[in-house]
């Protein structure tokens, strides 16, 4: 009689290979999945840090885990993830030449993620401008962008096959001012961000009050200024970050100078935007004075956003109206500690952790799915300087 025994072992080879191949596809997790956030610091200033920190987030509790060094870095203020999740950019924030050192070339700095977490530095490149203050990889892995804050301008750089990047890349210089004589008396670039397609980036100048709009070639990586070359926004309120909705049909960007956010229509096709609801990030009868917002982002399900207050020292919950295309403010939660510079939203949107620049603790907050209502963890960490949080979700 034929036996078939090796059949079953054959089977579970099979599936547990299929399982390792296809897992990632189907939005599976694998039993030692994990999520890790990296930190942009500021080095500079009396700080502690050294660089670049990470450590991993329980998926279920939110819990933190110690943060490490992942790398040794001059003021890698803002980092982003290529969406290979295989390199890191970090935007080295040298606030005047001599930060930078006498060769005055750093401005954007790539590594390569190591199987640990850790970084390796693969390349840096002068970004045509101090301050180097926000960093964006196109959704494609194409390019990587960089805002100048100090300088006033932007820049575009091809990424190589192994992450690191082409240099000189392409420059952009603003020009303008705009009423508040002592924080836009020039052109100060906040930060860059692309469409869902890579095809257009959106850059925030808190200088001019202006989001400035340039048409993109991934190919090349070479922008020009779009046929709407840069939409006008209140004058005074500084616009800083900037954030497309889920949909790609919405954005949001938060007014610095006025403790503002404001909704903006986006057209994919036309590639134009509109300004749309603009409202306060603070409670009824709370003074500005003292206060600047600092990071806006969208829920993954696009029907709350976050605005962080520095001053005031909370977090902003908002409720996004797509179909009427309004925002109305929730209310607004403590973010446990002073200056929360920045945050982030885990990939599968349960958690959001905020970074406090000034008392250097990071703290994890569940998100309500329902209500977008955040509760803080209990889970607290400190890191020198912490300003930006990003995640790596690896199966």
């Amino acid at each position: 009689m034929v036996r078939f025994n090796f059949i079953m072992p054959n089977i579970n080879r099979l599936l547990a290979v299929a399982l390792l191949v296809f897992a990632p596809h189907c939005g599976l997790r694998l039993a030692n999945a994990e999520t890790l956030a990296y930190f942009g610091t500021y080095t500079l200033g009396g700080s502690t840090s050294e660089g670049i920190y990470v450590c991993s987030i329980d998926e279920q509790t939110g819990e933190l885990s110690s943060p490490r060094l992942a790398a040794k870095a001059l003021n890698p203020s803002f980092v982003a993830i290529s969406p290979n999740g295989k390199s890191l950019y970090a935007a080295s924030e040298a606030w005047s030449a001599t930060d930078a050192g006498p060769a005055k070339t750093v401005g954007v700095i790539a590594f390569s993620i190591k199987a640990d977490g850790t970084l390796e530095k693969l390349s840096e490149a002068a970004t045509g401008g101090l301050g180097a203050c926000h960093v964006s990889v196109d959704p494609t892995g194409q390019c990587v962008g960089v805002a100048n804050y100090t300088g006033g301008s932007c820049a575009l750089f091809k990424i190589n096959p192994d992450g690191s990047l082409v240099s000189p890349g392409d420059f952009h210089q603003h020009h303008g001012s705009s009423v508040n004589s002592s924080r836009q008396e020039s052109p100060h670039a906040h930060s860059i961000n692309f469409n869902a397609t890579g095809t257009q980036a959106i850059v925030a100048d808190l200088g001019t009050d202006q989001l400035l709009e340039y048409d993109v070639n991934l190919g090349s990586a070479v922008m020009s200024p779009s046929k709407q070359t840069a939409l006008e926004l209140p004058p005074s309120g500084g616009p800083r970050h900037f954030n497309f909705a889920p949909s790609g049909k919405l954005a949001l960007t938060n007014l610095e100078l006025t403790s503002q956010v404001a909704l903006l229509g986006y057209s994919a096709e036309k590639k134009t935007l509109s300004l749309g609801t603009v409202i306060s990030t603070l409670p009824a009868g709370a003074s500005a004075k003292g206060n600047s917002t600092a990071e806006c982002l969208f829920h993954p399900n696009g029907q709350f956003a976050y605005v962080s207050n520095r001053g005031h020292n909370s977090l902003a919950v908002i409720r996004v109206d797509a179909e009427n295309q309004s925002i109305e403010l929730l209310e607004n939660v403590s973010s446990g500690g002073e200056i929360p510079r920045g945050f982030g939203i885990t990939p599968d949107g349960r958690f959001l952790v905020v970074a406090n620049q000034q008392t250097g603790n990071v703290i994890s907050l569940r998100i309500d799915p329902k209500s977008g209502s955040l509760t803080p963890t209990g889970s607290e960490i400190n890191i020198g300087a912490p300003v930006n949080v990003r995640f790596l979700q690896r199966n």
